[in-house]
């Protein structure tokens, strides 16, 4: 590290009473139309020091310890066997509120992709975004679509800088944008910046510190000063207490600065005790003749980087990449999900020069496989001029109880062109990433599961069934010996318990290894689970 001291917070030491009532007077900030003159309050109070409550906002974090009890079954690790059964992508539904935003504000000059982060904060409840868009740039503002599609873009120089903004929602489709009065653009602080300079910033609330100074995270691509003029560019990490004033820049150049180009997605995995980060690579050594902005470019890659204290990191090394060199992974968003992880990594076609997004997953963060490989997630609008025709870049998702959430930025025209830029929602069913249904609808599909260890007194499913379908379960012991059989599952259900013919006391078999069943009609299984 160039800087290897963890960042002291200035906001220490200050007097409780005054903390005190600003923390509880921010609780309000995102509930009232007060909280511009609020946030410029804090933000003065922590700049003379008076202000160290500001982390009690905080509050626990949102992302939850590995769930061991429910089953993904897109997860090939549990499948002994199936027969006229395949494993497809869930589907997607777009928000008809969709956009949620665009680039509406004057320092927002483009979008480029947008590169959202969302969260939901269950003790502020309220959604919060971190978005990077360009703050200088040329501007596609005016010109038509047709205009913008068939002009080229070029990069205008050195001084093309991006910066994070902060949003905020109550119920994450109508956004806001304070004007939090911290960063200057054009002048004034009548904006919703929180940090500028960085490139493809990824920020998360993370849940592996009890340090509340350093409860937000922020991973980037930025320039240093390597002397009065030079600079070179670095991967860097930034803390703050609350998503919104944030420490100084720490370089950590051990990651790789030639290769690593930025679009970082940071998070603590538990069993590894570790913070793990994909990032954007690029393979220099495989120059495509295509040209891309007029220039040969390097194939895009997927690298990760491990560390104990998101200061000092290793070396990224590429773990995913596209199937052929045409098709490369431009990012990656990586989250746990019951006992697996699962990435949505985004293809750029360098033939199309358009994006979307697909769906993969992890045992443990290093082993990458695809789900429907080459069939989208979240698929493009096929209406040209639409909001997302022409790039979808997506978020981690946020988990509701009746949907994912799956925020993106999207654009109207090609990767390569001057696109306008728009912040997104798409929607899954709960456990709907992906499930199995049959090859030939007029024959059952099976599918077979290797050992499990049943850990509750209950079995519950989740599956879409369609009128005349069905989904059955039988339970086989260790010797394959048949136990019991379900009553059949004729409705769309999620985490629905299974009833047993002849009274068959499923709870017997709690402590137990046992190997499931199912069998499918007109039916898709997403996942099965103990809970009781």
């Amino acid at each position: 590290m160039l800087e290897s001291t963890p960042p002291r917070d200035s906001r220490m030491g200050c007097d409780g009473n005054v903390a005190a009532a600003v923390s509880r007077e921010f609780r309000t900030i995102h509930h009232s139309h007060e909280g511009v003159f609020l946030m410029r309050i804090r933000a003065i109070l922590i700049c003379i020091g008076l202000c160290t409550a500001v982390g009690a906002v905080c509050g626990a974090a949102d992302e939850k310890e590995p769930q061991h009890d429910r089953y993904l079954l897109l997860d090939s690790r549990i499948i002994e066997s199936t027969q006229n059964a395949k494993l497809t992508l869930g589907k997607i539904k777009k928000h008809p509120s969709n956009p949620l935003f665009g680039e509406d504000k004057p320092w927002e000059i483009k979008f480029a992709n947008l590169y959202p982060n969302v969260i939901y904060d269950s003790q502020d409840k309220i959604y919060k975004c971190w978005y990077n868009p360009f703050i200088v740039d040329k501007s596609a503002k005016g010109m038509t679509w047709e205009e913008r599609e068939n002009t080229t873009y070029t990069h205008p120089g050195p001084t093309r800088e991006m910066c994070v903004c902060y949003a905020f929602s109550k119920d994450g489709i109508r956004w806001e944008k304070l004007e939090l009065g911290l960063i200057e653009y054009g002048g004034d602080r009548k904006n919703n910046v929180v940090f500028r300079g960085p490139l493809g910033a990824g920020v998360f609330k993370d849940p592996g510190t009890s340090d509340e100074a350093r409860r937000y995270k922020m991973m980037m691509l930025a320039w240093q000063l390597t002397g009065t003029v030079a600079k070179r560019r670095h991967a860097a990490v930034a803390f703050s207490r609350d998503g919104i004033l944030w420490s100084q820049m720490y370089f950590c150049p051990e990651i790789n600065p030639v290769e690593v180009d930025g679009l970082f997605h940071p998070m603590w995995v538990p069993e590894l005790k570790q913070y793990v980060a994909f990032a954007r690579m690029r393979d220099r050594s495989r120059v495509l003749p295509e040209r891309y902005f007029g220039k040969k470019g390097a194939v895009r890659q997927i690298g990760r980087t491990t560390s104990p204290d998101f200061l000092n990191w290793t070396k990224s090394e590429v773990v995913f990449e596209g199937e052929e060199d045409h098709l490369q992974l431009y990012s990656m968003p990586v989250f746990r999900y019951s006992n697996v992880f699962i990435g949505l990594p985004v293809v750029f076609n360098i033939k199309t020069d358009r994006t979307h997004v697909e769906l993969a997953w992890s045992p443990d963060t290093k082993r990458w496989y695809r789900v429907s490989p080459g069939t989208p997630l979240i698929p493009n609008s096929e209406k040209r001029m639409a909001y997302d025709w022409g790039t979808v870049y997506a978020s981690k998702p946020v988990f509701t109880k009746n949907e994912i959430r799956l925020y993106y930025g999207g654009a109207d025209g090609r990767h390569g062109s001057w696109n306008l830029g728009y912040f997104c929602l798409a929607t899954l069913r709960p456990d709907g990433f992906a499930g199995y249904e049959t090859t030939d609808r007029e024959r059952l599909g099976t599918i077979v599961t290797k050992e499990v260890l049943c850990t509750a007194k209950t079995l519950r499913v989740t599956a879409d069934v369609v009128m005349s379908g069905y989904v059955k379960v039988t339970i086989f012991d260790n010797k394959n010996k048949e136990l019991a059989e379900g009553e059949l599952i004729t409705r769309t259900v999620t985490d629905a318990e299974v009833q047993w013919k002849e009274g068959f006391s499923f709870g017997s078999l709690k402590g137990n290894e046992i190997r499931l069943r199912f069998e499918l009609k007109d039916a898709k299984l997403y996942s099965f689970s103990f809970i009781d």
